[in-house]
């Protein structure tokens, strides 16, 4: 069973910075594609970000140049930086692997807000 975690959401001003990471309970971590995901009231899930295990990256148009998406193997953990904050990026964010299926995390909030 995988279980993705995640952490670092939060209430935070427009322009302002946030760090999510998650923690996945998977051995063979690193040789997983890792994605950032997230869904805004009343929107469909989309897709923010990913990263192969070879560290390859693919954003979405609408943050590139503002977020970054990393990953450390050894702590089984990817990373999203999210600089430049909009009120457009209020969302909740979900991690996710494909690991024989889909697995995601439950989210956490990002609110972008003056």
């Amino acid at each position: 069973q995988v279980q993705l975690v995640e952490s670092g959401g939060g209430l935070v001003q427009p322009g302002g910075s946030l760090r999510l990471s998650c923690a996945a309970s998977i051995s063979t971590f690193g040789i997983y594609t890792m994605g950032w995901y997230r869904q805004a009231p009343g929107k469909e899930r989309e897709l923010v970000a990913h990263i192969s295990s070879g560290g390859s990256t693919n954003y979405v148009d609408s943050v590139k140049g503002r977020f970054t998406i990393s990953r450390d193997n050894a702590k089984n953990t990817v990373y999203l930086q999210m600089n430049s904050l909009k009120p457009e990026d209020t969302a909740v964010y979900y991690c996710h692997v494909f690991f024989g299926r889909n697995y995601w995390g439950t989210g956490t909030l990002v609110t972008v807000s003056s």
